[in-house]
């Protein structure tokens, strides 16, 4: 009985509430055109291509936008740094997410103050990727890139971010 009650109750309240409306990963296009103002975002991303650290986002007032993200580590002699740069065009955007192609540059360097060990530092790619609000002014993004690194690998590699929109 009491399992009864317990669902009914939480029908009820799926019926009753309102509708939750998600926040918009970007204000809605201005037309063909796309964005009408400038969107800024901060935060945290990290993949093969485009670098690993601390990152910044612009949506133009239009369709395109880009990323800069670098991040440095040095405990002791060891030095690790990362910087990178990546354009976004998109194709579908909606109050709730947004789809992109993207292409992207990023230099890796780990080891001591003269040496790099990294075989193939730099790095260049494209592919597709995705955003969505997860609320509060937080998107979270992943890509799929098709990176080819300086020493002659091409691999399909995903990259991740995690940014807070504001104007």
């Amino acid at each position: 009985m009491r399992t009864v009650w317990c669902a009914a109750i939480a029908a009820l309240m799926l019926l009753t509430s309102p509708a939750a409306h998600p926040q918009a990963v970007l204000p809605d296009r201005g037309g063909a055109t796309g964005l009408r103002q400038s969107v800024f975002g901060l935060g945290l991303a990290a993949g093969m291509v485009s670098g690993i650290g601390l990152s910044f986002r612009h949506h133009l007032p239009s369709v395109f936008s880009y990323q800069i993200t670098g991040g440095i580590v040095k405990p002791g002699d060891k030095l690790s740094y990362a910087i990178g740069a990546e354009v976004q065009f998109d194709l579908v955007r909606s109050p709730s997410t947004r789809f992109f192609v993207a292409g992207g540059a990023g230099y890796y360097y780990s080891g001591t103050s003269s040496h790099n060990d990294v075989e193939g530092p730099g790095r260049f790619g494209a592919g597709v990727g995705g955003e969505i609000a997860i609320g509060g002014g937080f998107h979270v993004s992943g890509e799929l890139m098709f990176s080819y690194f300086t020493d002659g690998s091409v691999l399909p590699l995903p990259q991740a971010g995690i940014h807070y929109y504001f104007y």
